[in-house]
This record gives structure tokens, sequence and C-alpha cells, in this order.
């Protein structure tokens, strides 16, 4: 079964950016920059969990999600192949590219591609923020942040990510103008959430945990320094208990930059349904209005 959210990669026109906006802002450490201009980032001992690739548009190319070894990806991979699913495997040139061992990748039916994998190199005690930091990001067995999908249809979607790649309903929050779904693969309270955009797909947007709640109030503090677009103030959400904002990139979706997100146990955890999405703040600037947050794609084109 799947274990984590991996690495994502996003082609980008200001993939450029990210040099700056990465270390300076974020916190990220620059792993690397390849040959073509590829920004690669890092947020703990793993070589790179953020790739950001030149490219014509803004667009999600990849999510990686991380299995435990070898055996249990073959399993997995066996079992969505008898769920209709057409797997390939990949060469070498994408093995050194993903710094993984092995790789099989998929699409979903909405066109967005998943990378399943095991091995991804590490380095330890080679993480240093790109910027003053009182710790780092909450990753390890919770892998790299949460992704946040906005899919056609919520009803179908539930079906193929849980049904099928059996990931586990945390809660959901559903309100007037929110219908949105959890789910979990590891401790953390959620490593996916699916909200519903009709007649399109695409990514809204990626979430990292700072360890220390004086780190996220440093990003704030240089989202304005820089005049990084707030889409959404600071608060503090009712299901993950996550204190965060959610700022814009250089590259179209936009981050949840948070502290203090909820532990879940799937021995002893009963999904709820939450009226809303906040106990407090999270309001929606005038940024979020004008240039709505997120990377949509309609369906028919996909």
């Amino acid at each position: 079964m799947i274990q984590e959210l991996s690495y994502v990669g996003f082609g980008s026109p200001r993939s450029s950016d990210w040099s700056t906006y990465g270390p300076e802002i974020v916190g990220a450490m620059i792993h690397s920059r390849t040959p073509d201009g590829t920004v690669r980032l890092a947020v703990d001992d793993v070589d790179f969990r953020i790739c950001i690739h030149p490219g014509a548009t803004d667009e999600l190319r990849y999510t990686g999600w991380g299995l435990a070894n070898e055996t249990d990806l073959h399993a997995f991979a066996e079992h969505l192949a008898r769920r209709g699913l057409s797997l390939e495997w990949a060469d070498a040139p994408v093995l050194r590219d993903r710094g993984v061992a092995e790789l099989a990748w998929f699409t979903d039916p909405w066109g967005l591609r998943h990378e399943l994998s095991w091995g991804k190199g590490a380095t330890p005690n080679s993480f240093r923020a790109g910027r003053t930091m009182r710790g780092g990001f909450v990753t390890g067995d919770q892998g790299l942040g949460h992704i946040v999908y906005q899919v056609p249809d919520l009803a179908e979607a539930d079906e193929f990510y849980s049904g099928v790649l059996g990931f586990r309903l945390s809660d959901r929050i559903v309100s007037d103008h929110f219908d949105v779904r959890f789910y979990h693969v590891n401790g953390r309270h959620h490593s996916l959430a699916l909200a519903e955009a009709p007649g399109h797909i695409g990514v809204n947007h990626l979430m990292l945990e700072y360890q220390h709640m004086d780190d996220l109030g440093r990003a704030i503090d240089l989202v304005e320094k820089h005049r990084v677009p707030v889409m959404q103030t600071l608060g503090r959400h009712s299901n993950d208990l996550m204190t965060s904002t959610y700022v814009g990139t250089p590259s179209g979706f936009q981050l949840e930059l948070g502290y203090g997100g909820l532990v879940v146990d799937d021995l002893s955890w009963i999904a709820r349904t939450y009226r809303k999405p906040s106990f407090w703040g999270h309001r929606f600037t005038e940024a979020a209005r004008t240039d709505p947050p997120g990377i949509l794609t309609p369906i028919a084109t996909v």
C-alpha cells in the first residue's frame, strides 16, 4: 500500500524563480539544478522532494507516492493491474531523474500522472534550511506533506482514490460552499484531499508543515517583505487542527504553510463530518478573488 506522499513535480515558465522563492521564503534547501534548468528542492534529508521543471505553462507533471520496499511496490502494481489500470515501468534515465530505486507510473481517469516508487535517495544530516529557521519541516514517516486535487466529480474520485488506490478517509468538510474529503496513508491527518471543480482537473495546493510555530511566523514576515500574494490569512483548521496560511507561488498553485497538524491513529480513528473549514481566520483575500489559486485544466482537453 501507499505509505507517503514522497515527491512532486511541476512544470512552469518561472521555474528559475524557485531558486530564490524556495530557500529564501519557504526555507527549503536547493538540492541541485539540472542542465535543463530544473530546480530541485529538499525539505529534509531525502535528496529532493519538490522539482520545478521549465515549461511553457504551469502544470502538475507528476505526483510521487512512496511504498515501503520492492515487494510492496510489485504487489501493489499487480493489484492495480487487476483493477484495469495500465502501468509502465520507468527506465534508468527516469529513475536517475527521480532519485528512486524502482518506479511504476499510471494516469488516473482524469489524466493526472501518479508515480509509485521505493528506495528514494537520502543523505543523513544533509538538510540545511535555506534561511534562518529554528527547526525544519515535519516529514519522516509522514512524508512530504499533503496535496489537494480538484476533480470533476467528487463521488467518482472518491471511489477511485479510496476504492482502488486504498487511501483511507480521515474526514470531510461539508458546508454551503465547501465540500472536501481528506485521506491519510500514515500518521499525517491527510496526505491527499479532493475538492470538486466541475468540468476541470488540477491541483489547488501543496502543504508543507514546519516543526516550530516561529518558523511559520518568519515565513509570514518574509511573504509580506517579498510581496508574495496571500490567498488566505492565518487561521486554524477545524479538522486537522493545522495553524496555517495560504500563499501564492511563482507557478500557479498555492502553498499552505502550516504548523501543528493532527496525527491520526488508524486503530482508533473515526471519520467525522465538519460544517466549517476553520475555527478562525483563513479569510480569502482580494488576491484569491481576482486570481483564483490552482492549476486547472478543462477535462475535455486532458
